[in-house]
């Protein structure tokens, strides 16, 4: 891996949003508790995480959930964006997030054979590559670079919370295009979508939208991709189109009926999984291809999302 250049996202993105990043990430990045001991980071809580793995082994179900994670669903989902140009009808992304690709080989490979037959314009990833908060990111990067080399086209990204900005290295090496408080244009028979990509939101709080979507010329289409969906109030109000994100996992370990028991996001309960309306703004948030914490899943698969985007609604 090449050395960090620090001074080149200085230069990109300002001396203030690397040095918070940075800082944050050497202090706070292992941190339970959130900003005015109000918000707990459960992913962070790891002697939970062991007791909840134990308790698993001890009952029997361990195997049936670490099984799951290999188990991907494809979900298609469509959305109708009527500034959307007639030259990209029918353009479909492809989204994939919360791969914690260092903490299951087996699931990125699975993730791999699922997507082989499927059909896509342009790929998203909506954060969090690394299993821990912290540590080393490496061994994640060479996961992702596995995933990369599957995937056709273009891929656009953000970071999320377990993402150490050093990361951006490795990921632009593996021509995915990253998106800090950034925006860029997919071009097709002279019409243009935007992607706007904003930094984590919940633990380094570095997003901002206004700073993504400047120099977007109004009355074409955004699609905004934010890591959480806590932002989706600044969305809304903010005129996107389009939100996706990830960072909830669906709950990952559900009750049956795929109730979640813990969310990790200060979102109403319709926000955590699959798609949303919030006034104009549309969303949707995955629940992911991998797992933290406890690496089992139940009542809520790994999945696997094709946005598939129109001017006007489909025929039922």
């Amino acid at each position: 891996m090449r050395e960090f250049d620090i001074e080149k996202f200085v230069r990109r993105l300002g001396r203030f949003h690397v040095e918070q990043r940075l800082n944050m990430q050497a202090h706070h990045a292992a941190d339970i508790l959130g900003p005015g001991f109000i918000h707990i980071h459960i992913e962070n809580m790891l002697w939970l995480h062991f007791f909840i793995k134990r308790l698993l082994q001890f009952s029997g179900f361990y195997g049936l959930g670490r099984r799951n994670t290999a188990k991907f669903v494809v979900h298609h989902n469509a959305v109708v964006l009527p500034e959307l140009p007639a030259a990209l009808e029918g353009l479909t992304l492809l989204h994939l997030t919360d791969l914690h690709a260092d903490f299951s080989h087996e699931a990125m490979s699975a993730l791999i054979y699922a997507v082989r037959d499927e059909n896509w314009d342009a790929c998203v990833w909506t954060g969090d590559y690394r299993g821990l908060t912290h540590g080393p990111w490496e061994p994640a990067a060479a996961e992702l670079r596995r995933v990369r080399e599957a995937l056709r086209g273009p891929v656009y990204a953000v970071l999320g919370n377990h993402d150490p900005l050093e990361l951006a290295d490795a990921l632009e090496d593996m021509d995915v295009r990253l998106l800090l408080n950034e925006c860029v244009a997919f071009e097709r028979g002279g019409a243009r979508l935007w992607f706007a990509g904003v930094d984590d939101p919940h633990i380094y709080e570095t997003d901002n939208i206004e700073k993504a979507v400047a120099g977007i010329p109004g009355g074409e289409p955004v699609v905004l991709l934010a890591h959480s969906p806590e932002l989706y109030r600044k969305a809304a109000y903010g005129g996107i189109d389009l939100m996706l994100s990830g960072h909830t996992h669906g709950g990952q370990l559900c009750l049956p009926g795929g109730w979640p028991i813990i969310a990790n996001a200060r979102v109403p309960p319709r926000l955590v999984s699959g798609a949303w309306r919030y006034h104009q703004l549309q969303g949707y948030t995955s629940a992911g291809c991998g797992v933290s914490g406890v690496d089992c899943r139940y009542n809520c698969p790994p999945e696997i999302v094709l946005h598939h985007l129109h001017r006007a609604p489909g025929p039922r």
